[in-house]
């Protein structure tokens, strides 16, 4: 005859056993609703920080072409300066050697008048007297020696504007020579996107590096190198007009 081996546990009750289905069922459910909240809440997190993506990317490049526009514009305006200091120089260059070639024909004209005063100084008693001739011969060394200073302080004037010119060309082709180099980057970063090769993540790739130069501080160094360019060069016209009437009085009183 069969008998049980183990004692019959807890009886539930039919209602019992339906609750707890219920239960099982709707914790089920609201499993299930969670979950549905979070995908939608990861597809709209998701599509939200595309957009994001996107945009910040599509503001980027903006930013980036109208940078490149800015450094160009400064490039080419850096250039042509550039071009007229490089003319100025080289006119300037060759007034002064105008004013030193009538200088050294000075110099022969005063050789002259010494070497005439000289000779004369070999007339013996009576002889000796200080006469028209002589007079006009010490007024013409006195001419010349006066013309021969003004000469000289305008060589030394082309001088020292040539190096200032010359000072102020070096600071406007470092500058150049920048404005090159920022549009090679600028034109790089232009080409990249996310599927772009050889791209990898940067630690803290937003902190600005020290020594950096602000904005408007970027420009008004520019500025200055040109204008300070600008300015040297108007002061060359201008001597280069002052030296050019020299000489043609020099010439005039030859």
């Amino acid at each position: 005859m069969a008998s049980l081996s183990v004692k019959p546990g807890q009886r539930f009750t039919l209602p019992d056993w339906r609750n707890n289905s219920i239960l099982i069922s709707a914790d089920a459910e609201q499993q299930r609703f969670n979950s549905h909240h979070i995908r939608q809440e990861g597809r709209a997190l998701r599509n939200e920080t595309g957009n994001q993506a996107r945009w910040d990317e599509h503001n980027s490049r903006t930013r980036i072409s109208d940078r490149i526009t800015v450094v160009d514009r400064w490039r080419e305006a850096l250039a042509k300066c550039l071009t007229d200091i490089d003319l100025e120089i080289d006119a300037l260059t060759k007034v002064k050697e105008a004013a030193e070639n009538a200088l050294q024909a000075k110099n022969l004209c005063l050789d002259v008048a010494i070497e005439c005063l000289t000779f004369r100084e070999s007339r013996r008693d009576i002889d000796v007297v200080r006469d028209p001739v002589e007079e006009e011969l010490l007024r013409e060394v006195k001419v010349i020696e006066k013309t021969k200073k003004e000469l000289q302080q305008r060589v030394d004037d082309a001088f020292k504007q040539l190096c200032l010119l010359k000072e102020a060309r070096q600071q406007l082709r470092c500058d150049h020579k920048h404005k090159v180099e920022a549009l090679e980057f600028d034109r790089q970063c232009l080409t990249f996107n996310p599927t772009s090769g050889n791209i990898s993540f940067k630690v803290n790739a937003t902190r600005i590096p020290d020594g950096s130069t602000e904005l408007s501080e970027w420009e008004l160094i520019s500025q200055r190198n040109k204008e300070r360019a600008e300015a040297e060069m108007k002061a060359s016209v201008d001597l280069r007009g002052t030296i050019t009437l020299s000489i043609a009085q020099v010439n005039c009183s030859l």
